[in-house]
Order: C-alpha cells, then sequence, then structure tokens
C-alpha cells in the first residue's frame, strides 16, 4: 500500500509540475488610445472654416477629419497631437458631426450651424417731392420738433417741401427754426403776427395805423436784417386771415378802418426790403371767403407787395355747431376764383387746410383735396394742420384717413 501511494502522490506532483510547466502567463491586453478633440468655433453659419484640435491620437501618423461627405487630413505630432483646418459644408444646417480618424482612434465633436439673421435693410428716409403741387405741414411742435415732422414725412411717404411756423411781434426773427427747416430740404413759411399772443382781439398797441406809422419800425427792421443775413429762401406770410374778425389786425375790429391793412403791409413789406432781405417771398394769405368777410378786393396790396396769394380753409364738418361737411372743391373754389381775378398770373398756396373726421368721410375728402388741387394749374401746393386743436385734424386721425392721405400723394407724383 505504502508503494501504492508514493507511487500516486509522484504521479501527481509530475502532473502538477507538467501543468505549471505548461502554463504561460499571457501579457495583459493594451488598452486603445482614448483621444478627443475640440472644435473652434463650435459654432457658426455653414460654410464656416473651422479648426480642429485632437489629442490622444497614435503619434507620427496620418489621419482624416470627417465633417458630413467632405474630407480633410491631418497628421498627429510625437506626441499624439494635431491641429487641423476644416470647412463646414455650405449645405449644412442644425447640428453635424465632426469626427477625426487615424487608423486606431477616432474622436467626435459636434458643431451647430448657426441660422443667419435676415437683416434688413431701413427704408430710405422719405425726401421732398418735385411734384408741382407740392406738400407742406404745421406740427404742434414746429420746426424743432423733428419726431413730429418725421412722422409726418412717414404718414405721407414724402417730406414736406415747406414747415408753416408761427411768430407775434414779440420775438426776434426765428433763425434757429429756419435752420431746422432747412437742414431738412425745406422751405420755412413763417406766419408772423402783429400781435402779443394769448392778448386777446382787442389790442390797441397793435392796430394797423400804429404799424403804418412807424411805431415798430426798430423791430421790423431787425427781422428785416435777420433774414437778408441769413440769406436763403424763405415765406414770410404776414397779417393772415385779415378778412376775418378774430385777429387785432382785421379792419373790423381793434379800432383799425378801412385801407389801414393795405397801408400797414405794404410799411412792413418796404422796411424789410430796405433791409437787404430780397430772399423773402411774400404771401398775403386771407381766409376763405364766407358770408360777412370782408371783400378782399380792399385788402390786397398790390402785385407789388405779394409773391404769393394764398388761402385758409378747413372742412369742419360738424365738429362744431355752426359748421357742416363741406367738400374740398366747395371749400376753395370761390376763394381761388377770387385770388385769379385779384392777382392774375401770381400762384395760389393753400396755406391752411384739414378736415375733421366728423359728420363726413376724411378719407374720401383727403383723395378729393389733392386731387382737385393739382388739377389747379396755378397752385403751387398745400399746407396740411397736423395738430388736434378744435378738432383732430392730425393726418392720421384715423387709419383710413391716415392711407387716403399717402396714397392721393403717391397718386399725384406718379401722374
Amino acid at each position: 500500500m505504502y508503494k501504492t501511494l508514493k507511487t500516486f502522490l509522484s504521479a501527481v506532483a509530475a502532473a502538477l509540475g507538467l501543468a505549471l510547466a505548461l502554463t504561460v502567463v499571457q501579457p495583459a491586453a493594451a488598452q486603445a488610445a482614448a483621444g478627443q478633440i475640440s472644435l473652434s468655433p463650435t459654432t457658426g453659419p455653414a460654410g464656416s472654416a473651422i479648426t480642429v484640435t485632437g489629442s490622444g491620437f497614435k503619434a507620427s501618423t496620418n489621419g482624416t477629419v470627417i465633417i458630413g461627405s467632405a474630407t480633410f487630413p491631418l497628421k498627429t505630432t510625437a506626441t499624439g497631437t494635431f491641429s487641423a483646418p476644416a470647412t463646414i459644408p455650405a449645405a449644412a444646417t442644425g447640428k453635424i458631426t465632426v469626427t477625426a480618424k487615424t487608423s486606431s482612434v477616432q474622436a467626435s465633436a459636434v458643431f451647430t450651424v448657426a441660422v443667419p439673421t435676415t437683416t434688413t435693410a431701413p427704408a430710405p428716409a422719405p425726401t421732398v417731392s418735385t411734384a408741382r403741387l407740392q406738400f407742406g405741414t404745421a406740427t404742434n411742435g414746429g420746426p424743432l420738433a423733428s419726431a413730429e415732422l418725421d412722422e409726418v414725412a412717414a404718414l405721407a411717404g414724402e417730406a414736406p417741401s415747406s414747415v408753416l411756423f408761427y411768430k407775434d411781434f414779440l420775438q426776434p426773427a426765428p433763425i434757429t427754426e429756419m435752420n431746422a427747416v432747412r437742414s431738412r430740404g425745406a422751405v420755412p413759411l413763417v406766419t408772423w403776427e402783429p400781435w402779443a399772443w394769448g392778448g386777446g382781439v382787442n389790442q390797441p398797441a397793435y392796430s394797423l395805423d400804429r404799424i403804418a406809422a412807424g411805431d415798430f419800425d426798430a423791430h421790423i427792421a431787425q427781422w428785416g436784417q435777420a433774414l437778408a443775413a441769413w440769406g436763403y429762401p424763405v415765406q414770410l406770410r404776414f397779417a393772415h386771415e385779415m378778412n376775418g374778425d378774430w385777429y387785432p389786425w382785421a379792419e373790423s375790429v381793434n379800432g383799425n378802418q378801412p385801407g389801414d391793412y393795405v397801408q400797414a403791409w405794404r410799411h412792413v413789406h418796404d422796411v424789410v426790403e430796405a433791409q437787404g432781405a430780397s430772399n423773402v417771398s411774400w404771401v398775403w394769405s386771407p381766409n376763405v371767403p364766407y358770408w360777412g368777410s370782408t371783400d378782399l378786393a380792399g385788402l390786397y396790396p398790390g402785385a407789388g407787395y405779394v409773391d404769393v396769394v394764398a388761402l385758409d380753409g378747413y372742412n369742419w364738418g360738424t365738429s362744431a355747431s355752426w359748421s357742416g361737411w363741406i367738400s374740398p372743391q366747395d371749400l376753395f373754389a370761390p376763394g381761388i376764383a377770387q385770388l385769379r381775378a385779384l392777382a392774375p398770373g401770381t400762384p395760389i398756396l393753400i396755406a391752411e387746410t384739414a378736415s375733421s373726421e366728423a359728420g363726413g368721410d376724411k378719407a374720401a375728402w383727403n383723395t378729393q383735396l389733392i386731387s382737385y388741387l393739382a388739377a389747379q394749374p396755378d397752385v403751387m401746393g398745400f399746407v396740411w394742420f397736423h395738430i388736434q386743436k378744435e378738432a383732430d385734424w392730425r393726418i392720421n386721425s384715423s387709419a383710413a384717413s391716415a392711407t387716403a392721405f399717402k396714397n392721393a400723394l403717391l397718386a399725384r407724383r406718379t401722374s
């Protein structure tokens, strides 16, 4: 039995030795290199040029950057890094994968294709029209209220060719305002009122005979000198709406007498002209004649004293207890006929006009006004009173009014 056991143990030992001898320790398999890449930039429009930077790749080997169907070469350094230029395809959208690949390593990153911002070029600023019938305006803030004048230009689709504003007999010549008007490519239309604002109709200090007698010559001469020194064209509308009874220069009020208005006008004209103000265009501007108004024939200063004859007229509609809706032709035709008879061949200006919304169709009225005036060969232009005052006279008192006004001006520009 011992012999047998000894033999058995020897056999076991021999077997174990053989197994150990046959056992070969295999080295652990090398892990694949972990490459990584980055992009610069990481976002941009399609067609962007980018730089792909990588590390952790096989050293000193060639590879490829793949973007969609496009490929770009890369070559790693002795340390397994690289930097390679590439281009995002022009048709790429959204997020697109960029892959860098060598024979044994690859890595990817995402580029985001930005949607290009559509930039709409700003519409050109409206300019003054060259149409024969010119368009002017008056706004609440006057020539220095740029935003108001910009609004009018946008509403009209063209910049006003003249800007109407007002000064009384206490103020100096408005050179700053006139410069502002001229900077817009327009002509200043200055309404020069011989009174003190806020003093009412009865102001004996400003009676017509005192003006004609020279009591205000120093002030008038200062205006003439300032206008002459300024040197650019200016329209001077002195003592307007004289055929009514709501201003102290009307012959029916303030102690004035028939004939006083013409004498006062001629005197003011001569004093200004004596200062060398040949750049002044004199605008004689009555109200549209109405029942009870002073006859225009006795108020007209004469051809040698007037360069432009004008009318002021509004469609009050039913906004006042005494008024009713009136068409542009019915409003202006009688007065235009009188101006033609008084001053044949003299240019005619509608120096103030607008319409109320009350009692009729203002949009249609706007269209009719511009069409009617454009058909009058001697009417040089009109001035729209873009102010909310006794009524809402503004162009955009309603959307329909604004649209009709703009379209009517366009039609007269293209006719």
